[in-house]
């Protein structure tokens, strides 16, 4: 095993709570399986899994001033609805903390929650893993959602971020922006290679 793998693993069991770290590991091992399908380098797919959810080990209620206090830009609508800033102050802590200097692993773990426009193939790899792995059981298509990230990544994506919009609107929970700015990128991109 990569020294550094077993070294975030080893920091990681420590900062996050049982059921936290059993989701980071399953994430971790669900984006390595998605980098051996689309030919993406293993290590990175499984250090960015590994770091994605590094800040949940703060509260919830100190996103705003942490970001803040480490310069990290926050929108009107982030601070609305702060649960989405794990992802912002986790590629900041990736990058501090844990020495992380490649961009594609600070670009997925930044946008792992609300998904971005234009995603890499590593920023795909990592939103999905996070939505798909074994420990997750809440959304109603889950077994198509983990049979279509392994047949078509990109169909899988925009599934996922149509469905997660679908279940916010639904439940009248606030949507982040950048969501809705993902998911109208996508079914561009979906129209123009279909339509």
């Amino acid at each position: 095993m990569n020294e550094f793998i077993a070294y975030a693993r080893k920091k990681l069991k420590k900062k996050l709570s049982e059921s936290r770290y059993e989701h980071t590991l399953s994430v971790s091992y669900t984006c390595v399986c998605l980098a051996m399908r689309y030919g993406y380098p293993l290590e990175k797919a499984e250090i960015a899994g590994l770091l994605h959810d590094c800040a949940k080990c703060y509260p919830e209620d100190s996103y705003i001033s942490r970001c803040e206090k480490h310069g990290i830009p926050l929108t009107a609508e982030e601070k609305a609805a702060p649960a989405v800033l794990h992802a912002k102050l986790g590629a900041w802590i990736a990058r501090e903390r844990y020495g992380i200097n490649d961009e594609e692993i600070l670009s997925a773990i930044a946008c792992h929650t609300t998904g971005k426009p234009a995603m890499g193939l590593l920023d795909k790899i990592l939103y999905i893993a996070d939505y798909i792995e074994v420990r997750r059981d809440k959304a109603e298509n889950l077994p198509e959602m983990r049979r279509l990230a392994f047949e078509d990544i990109d169909e899988a994506l925009f599934r996922i971020v149509e469905g997660t919009l679908g279940y916010l609107q639904k439940r009248g929970i606030a949507t982040d922006p950048m969501t809705r700015r993902t998911y109208e990128y996508l079914l561009h991109e979906k129209e123009g290679i279909h339509g």
